[in-house]
């Protein structure tokens, strides 16, 4: 009886064996077939592609970069190898191997969407590792790839490089193609209209002296200074002044610098504009997927500005550096508003800029105390309520070429803009409620006339209305509830 369970044992163990045996000849078989269809398609890549001077040297920061499509606008063109992108196979290792050990496998089509790699470039690259041991095959996936999960010793080394860096996003972008690519979309090259300037004023009741005044400040792409008494528009008027220029550019979401990573897309300040979608079953458009397309940025910062958002910033948790707010504005607009009132001082502020505004281009400390140089390439608009010449010194006001005065409203102005106001907010118009709200709470008074204040005082009206119940119209005395609350202590 004894050596009958012997003899059961050892047969189940001699299956199991040949078992084993089997399926590591199937993996080699499957291996064997990926390396022939690989190398079949590569082969045909190079008899069908001329190889560039990028593909060997990497010298042409345009080609590796992108190109200019027949609308003008720049995109960012698809690599074609690893090192055309900038990348070595160390870099992508890492970041593949952390990607892994934040989930228990993924495909590696799921790796190449979340480098933004392209899979043609990612795959050799993860067949490589699996011979390294530093990943295995969980099963197959669909169009000849495989579900990956980390070993033991790809999982040791994962660790390894989240301890240096817990960055595993979009794979960066070099510091030289970022540079190449703002010089490419440049302020400089636009050259807005002035029906550039109509269509992006459309939404705001603006006098023509006043475009007529912006229109030359714009077209620079340096600097202005508005300025005028507060509740006239300024940060309206800064705010809209890049819609006269081009609508979308491209930023990369994150840039490498010398093995340090910096992140650029902010979706707090940028807004993505992505492609239109594509008609054909194929997409075509070869485009590089690190970099994101967006709109031209607008940012505004005011009184909450500090010496450290102008600064690259590093979380020393993750060791992810952040770009500062003005690389985050480039080929776009930087609003300073409420200048003046930021917790740094004007002189702080101003000494900091005063070589880039001159020089269009910033230097900037990364962590490992490297300087690197970038482009500082933005409208910056200062809006300020005070008089510029009390806030700064006259070398720093020639370094502003436009200062431009925000004046109050004449009344056949005012009077346009009670009735734009009431016409969107749903306020039955009164001419005669007007004049008496003109003569009685203005004229008598000596009170300036505000562009806020229409929208503002039929605000007012409408929420008095709505919570006496009675219908949304003017009249004087909806006109001097209004009054009562909103200059109350003004």
């Amino acid at each position: 009886m004894l050596d009958h369970k012997n003899h059961g044992s050892t047969g189940v163990a001699a299956v199991a064996a040949r078992e084993a045996e089997d399926s590591g000849r199937l993996d080699a078989l499957l291996d064997r077939i990926h390396q022939l269809t690989a190398a079949q398609g590569a082969s045909t890549l190079r008899k069908t592609e001329p190889e560039t001077p990028a593909d060997s040297d990497r010298d042409a920061a345009f080609l590796r970069a992108g190109e200019k499509k027949k609308s003008g606008e720049w995109t960012p063109a698809e690599p074609e190898s690893l090192a055309q992108a900038g990348l070595t196979d160390g870099e992508v290792e890492a970041l593949a191997l952390k990607t892994l050990n934040g989930r228990a496998e993924a495909t590696g089509r799921y790796l190449s969407d979340h480098l933004k790699i392209p899979f043609r470039l990612i795959d050799p690259l993860l067949h490589s590792m699996k011979q390294d041991r530093l990943v295995a095959h969980k099963g197959a996936a669909p169009m000849n790839d495989y579900i990956y999960q980390l070993t033991d010793v790809g999982r040791e080394r994962a660790k390894k490089f989240t301890e240096h860096c817990t960055y595993f996003g979009a794979a960066p972008v070099p510091l030289a193609d970022y540079i190449e690519s703002v010089r490419q979309q440049t302020l400089a090259d636009q050259h807005p209209t002035e029906e550039d300037l109509h269509r992006a004023f459309e939404d705001l009741l603006i006098d023509k002296k006043m475009l007529l005044r912006l229109g030359p400040a714009i077209n620079s792409g340096r600097g202005l200074f508005l300025f005028g008494a507060p509740g006239n528009g300024k940060t309206s008027i800064a705010e809209r002044i890049t819609k006269a220029f081009g609508q979308a550019i491209w930023i990369p979401r994150a840039i490498g610098i010398d093995g340090e990573i910096m992140r650029l897309f902010d979706p707090g300040m940028h807004e993505e504009m992505p492609l239109p979608a594509n008609e054909g079953l194929l997409d075509h458009r070869k485009t590089d997927q690190r970099w994101i397309r967006i709109r031209r940025p607008t940012i505004v910062v005011g009184g909450e500005l500090t010496m450290e958002q102008l600064e690259v910033t590093l979380n020393t948790m993750t060791n992810v550096s952040e770009a500062p707010v003005q690389m985050k504005s480039n080929c776009g607009t930087l609003v300073i508003d409420d200048f003046g009132r930021q917790r740094m001082s004007t002189d702080e502020l101003l000494n900091r800029w005063i070589v880039p505004l001159e020089k269009r281009y910033d230097f900037l400390n990364m962590a490992s105390g490297k300087k690197i140089q970038v482009p500082f390439d933005q409208l910056i608009v200062f809006s300020t309520s005070l008089e510029p010449k009390d806030l700064v010194d006259d070398a720093f006001l020639r370094r502003i070429p436009y200062k431009i005065e925000v004046v109050d409203p004449d009344e056949s102005a005012f009077r346009h803009l009670l009735k734009i106001m009431a016409e969107k907010l749903n306020v039955e118009y009164d001419q005669s409620s007007v004049d008496y709200l003109i003569e009685k709470h203005y004229r008598a008074v000596n009170r300036p006339l505000r562009c806020c204040q229409p929208r503002d005082l039929i605000l007012q009206v409408r929420n008095y209305c709505r919570y006496a119940k009675r219908p949304l119209v003017m009249s004087a005395e909806n006109f001097d509830f209004a009054v009562d609350n909103y200059f109350a202590i003004m």
